[in-house]
């Protein structure tokens, strides 16, 4: 094989910053202390992992597995197939329900609304419950569908044995899926999310406040849901935005209320200080050409599927570095969309992030005589094209 072509980005390349899609940026760049037992702190645009301890493996998740509860019925109301202001019925079951509660009454009737609510805001274990027999007729079925649901869209260190995040044998989820997964809520329910952001829901003329500590906070915060037990620790799966970037942290192990606020604080912070997004190119700009060899045009342009836009450390944007590699000149014929290169960037201290990059056009293959001249000038002069 011929030897890679590459090129090497000036400094004072001008970028504009636009959105990304079709590729992940998973290298993590920096680190920071952290006296969390667990955590991750990712860009939302760009997947880049800014901070990662002990992200990938199961945890108990406590409350913050209530996430995936509320994912099940944001899920079914999207589809239509429950409404806001439908109602399910309160059991003995949920009424008995110990630790966080909204109050629900047994025998009574509570809107959907009411007991998003009251998961989101109160972190009601009832609530849960309530929700859980009411779309699946019971709990333990309820269940069975989450681990389903769970597979379906790559949640692969979750396990759920409740719908409340009760301490349990086997229950668990890594920061690296509540990070996802609050991705997908954000992403996918729109028109659900901003209840994360309410600070207050009353209920049976009970008034409680949201245990999230950083919507008290001016920076950005809306949402998503804390967790505690006396097994996990004080937790929070938290996001903020800051103009047009959005973090997504999971914190996990602290060890008290007071702690995870101000580490949350903190840890979100220094994600926004430190990083910033850079656009790279626009959605079908050429990034740049490949040659090609025996074929009608001499070269291909190679783009991107979507916008590019990395996260870098800002003192490390000056040197940064990007490099188009493939294996050339690429024998045609080549269908528009082949992936025949990547782009890779980096910066001192920071794995590289690789982009897919694919063929702009098709380019045929010459005839049988164009490719014997192609094929003797290369014996006479050594070109590498016709």
């Amino acid at each position: 094989m011929m030897t890679a072509n590459r090129f090497t980005a000036m400094a004072a390349v001008a970028l504009v910053l636009t959105g990304l899609s079709g590729w992940t940026q998973t290298a993590p760049a920096q680190s920071i202390e952290t006296p969390a037992k667990q955590a991750i702190l990712i860009d939302d645009r760009t997947g880049a992992i800014l901070l990662t301890k002990n992200a990938y493996d199961p945890m108990p998740p406590s409350s913050m597995s209530k996430l995936m509860t509320l994912y099940m019925v944001f899920e079914q109301l999207a589809a239509g197939g429950l409404k806001l202001d439908d109602e399910f019925s309160v059991s003995k079951k949920a009424w008995r329900m110990g630790g966080s509660k909204m109050f629900v009454r047994v025998n009574t009737q509570v809107s959907i609304e009411d007991l998003l609510r009251g998961v989101i805001v109160q972190s009601g274990n009832d609530a849960c419950i309530v929700l859980a027999e009411g779309l699946a007729g019971s709990e333990d079925a309820f269940v069975a569908e989450m681990n389903r649901k769970a597979e379906e869209i790559g949640l692969k260190n979750s396990r759920f044995v409740n719908a409340t995040g009760w301490p349990a044998d086997g229950h668990e989820m890594s920061p690296e899926d509540l990070a996802k997964l609050s991705q997908l809520l954000i992403h996918k329910f729109p028109q659900y999310y901003h209840y994360f952001k309410e600070k207050n829901f009353k209920y049976n003329k009970i008034q409680q406040g949201n245990r999230n500590p950083l919507l008290y906070k001016n920076m950005g915060s809306d949402g998503l849901k804390t967790g505690h037990t006396e097994a996990a620790g004080y937790g929070l799966t938290a996001s903020a935005v800051r103009g047009e970037r959005r973090l997504i942290l999971v914190v996990n192990g602290l060890k008290s209320v007071s702690q995870r606020a101000r580490e949350s604080e903190r840890l979100l912070k220094w994600g926004f200080r430190e990083f910033n997004n850079y656009a790279m190119f626009k959605s079908g700009e050429t990034v740049s050409e490949a040659e090609v060899w025996l074929g009608e045009a001499g070269t291909v342009p190679l783009i991107a599927d979507g916008d590019v836009t990395v996260t870098l450390p800002r003192k490390h944007r000056a040197n940064m570095k990007v490099a188009v590699v493939y294996d050339g000149p690429i024998p045609a014929p080549i269908a528009q969309g082949d992936r025949i290169a990547k782009l890779t960037i980096s910066t001192p201290g920071s794995d590289p992030t690789e982009i897919p990059l694919y063929a702009g056009e098709s380019v045929g293959q010459l005839g049988f005589m164009g490719r014997v001249f192609a094929a003797l000038g290369h014996l006479v002069w050594g070109a590498t094209q016709q």
